[in-house]
C-alpha cells in the first residue's frame, strides 16, 4: 500500500476505520434463514461468533451464563471486582452513581483490594456449573500467578489480554511471561491480544495461540489513543491481521482465529469486521446496555482504574433492552444497536454468503460518505443513523 508523506523524513500508510468503508452487495442474494454464523475455536462451537468483553460493567458470572445460553461466550475479568470481593454488587452500584469528576479516583480505590485466588476458582466453577463454555481474562503480568487456580477450576478458554500484548516483551526489572513457552505447556487453549499490525499479529500467532485479539484503543470506554497516542483504525488492523493469518496458515498449516476487539456498536460494524477478515468479534459497550449487565447502564475499560496511568473512562451507555434483544432480537429501535447478530445474518444474506468464512471474501470499498449520504433529515432530527 502506498505511503503518504507526513513530512520530510516521515511517511505513513493511510488506514481506515469502520465508518470509512462499506460492504458491496454482490450478484447473488440468499435467504437469511439459510445463513450460518456459527464459530468454532479449538474443540468449542458457538452459534454466535461472539466473545463478551472481559469488563466488570459487562460480564458477571450471571451474564456469562446467559450469554453462553444465547450462543456466545462471556469472558470474565479475573482481575476485576468478582475476584476481589465476595459480593461486588454494592460496589458496582456505587460506581454507577459516582459523579464523573470523582469516578476514576474512587474506582482506583475500589480496585486496590487484592485478588483472591479462591474467588478465581469459585467464579469459574459457578459459570461451569450451568453447562456453558467458560472463558476468563488475565493480564500477562498475572498469568503465572493464576495458572494453578485456572487449572483447578477447569477453565475452557483462557484469554491473555492487555492494551498491547507482544510475543517479545523485554524487561530489565522482572522476568516477563514467555508467551510461547506458557502456551505450549498450558493445558487450555489460549487467545492473546491486543495487537493492531501485521507483524505483531504474525508473531502472536507463532506463539501457538488458538486466536488473537485485534484492536488497540477503539473501544467506547478506552482512552489509550488519547493517553498514549497508540492505535490503528479497526478496518485496517483486522485486514492486516487476516493477512498475517494467511501467511501463518501457509507456513504451518495451522489456522489461528482473528477476533476483532472493540469499536463495534452496531450490527453494521460487526458485519464490516467480518468482511475485513474477522472470525469473531469481542464487544463490550453494546452488552453493557443490556438490562442484565452488572454496570447498571455504565461501562468502563480494563485499564480505567490503573493506579498510576488510567487509560479508560466510565461512560454511560443507557439501558436499551435485554441481552437476548441486544444479541438476537427482536429489535424495537431502528439505529442498529439491537439484534446485532440478526443484522450480521441479514448482511451476509444480502451479499449472498452462507458462512462467516465466505463473508470474509466480500468486496469492500472506501466510502466515507456512507454514514451521511442522503441522511440529512435523520441527522437533523437525531433519529436512526443520525442518533
Amino acid at each position: 500500500m502506498a505511503e503518504v508523506e507526513i513530512g520530510i523524513g516521515k511517511s505513513g500508510r493511510r488506514a481506515y476505520g469502520f465508518d470509512d468503508i462499506a460492504i458491496v452487495p454482490s450478484r447473488r442474494t440468499r435467504d437469511p434463514e439459510d445463513v450460518d454464523i456459527s464459530w468454532e475455536i479449538d474443540a468449542f462451537r458457538f452459534e454466535l461468533p461472539l466473545m463478551a468483553s472481559a469488563m466488570d460493567g459487562v460480564v458477571s458470572p450471571a451474564t456469562a451464563i446467559e450469554i453462553g445460553k444465547l450462543g456466545g461466550v462471556g469472558v470474565l475479568n479475573l482481575e476485576g471486582l468478582w475476584t476481589r470481593y465476595d459480593d461486588p454488587e454494592p460496589l458496582l452500584k456505587e460506581i454507577a452513581e459516582l459523579e464523573p469528576e470523582k469516578a476514576t479516583q474512587r474506582m482506583q480505590e475500589i480496585y486496590f483490594e487484592p485478588i483472591k485466588l479462591e474467588l478465581v476458582t469459585e467464579r469459574i466453577r459457578q459459570i461451569k456449573a450451568e453447562g456453558v463454555v467458560t472463558s476468563a481474562s488475565v493480564t500477562p503480568q498475572k498469568t503465572e500467578f493464576m495458572a494453578k487456580a485456572l487449572l483447578a477450576a477447569e477453565l475452557d478458554l483462557l484469554v491473555i489480554q492487555g492494551t498491547v500484548v507482544s510475543a517479545e516483551h523485554v524487561s530489565k526489572t522482572s522476568e516477563p511471561l514467555n508467551l510461547k513457552k506458557f502456551i505450549r505447556e498450558f493445558d487450555i487453549p489460549i487467545i492473546v491480544g491486543g495487537c493492531a499490525s501485521y507483524q505483531a499479529a504474525l508473531h502472536l500467532m507463532r506463539t501457538g495461540a488458538a486466536g488473537i485479539l485485534v484492536g488497540v484503543g477503539p473501544g467506547n470506554a478506552c482512552t489509550t489513543r488519547g493517553v498514549l497516542g497508540l492505535g490503528v483504525p479497526q478496518a485496517t488492523a483486522i485486514a492486516d491481521a487476516a493477512g498475517a493469518r494467511m501467511r501463518h496458515l501457509d507456513e504451518t498449516g495451522v489456522y489461528v482465529h482473528v477476533i476483532a476487539d472493540g469499536g463495534m456498536s452496531r450490527g453494521g460494524d460487526i458485519a464490516k469486521a467480518v468482511a475485513c477478515g474477522a472470525d469473531a468479534v469481542m464487544i463490550g459497550s453494546p452488552l453493557a446496555s443490556a438490562y442484565e449487565a452488572p454496570g447498571h447502564g455504565y461501562h468502563w475499560g480494563m485499564a480505567t482504574f490503573h493506579p498510576t496511568l488510567p487509560r479508560g473512562a466510565r461512560v454511560k451507555v443507557s439501558q436499551r433492552g435485554s441481552l437476548r434483544e441486544v444479541l438476537v432480537g427482536p429489535a424495537h429501535e431502528n439505529d442498529g444497536r439491537l439484534n446485532l447478530f440478526g443484522a450480521l445474518k441479514t448482511s451476509m444474506a444480502t451479499c449472498g454468503y452462507e458462512t462467516v468464512k465466505e463473508f470474509q471474501k466480500a468486496e469492500v470499498m472506501v466510502a466515507p460518505a456512507l454514514q451521511t449520504e442522503g441522511k440529512a433529515l435523520q441527522t437533523a432530527q437525531h433519529v436512526g443513523m443520525g442518533h
